[in-house]
């Protein structure tokens, strides 16, 4: 069996309210019901830019 995908978070662009939605869930603000949401930065953390920094 796959393992469940995790819940991932975004911001709503009117109200600002965090939303975590799973695959399949609506795109919508479950506050204020507006439907354009922007995904949260990750906090991992990015290893490409040392790989090259290696490489000069």
């Amino acid at each position: 069996m796959d393992p469940q995908p995790e819940p991932v978070s975004y911001i709503c662009g009117d109200c600002g309210q965090e939303n975590t939605l799973k695959p399949g869930d609506v795109i919508q603000c479950r506050e204020c019901g507006y439907r354009i949401l922007y995904k949260k930065r990750t906090r991992r953390r990015i290893e490409f830019c040392e790989k090259v920094m290696e490489r000069i």
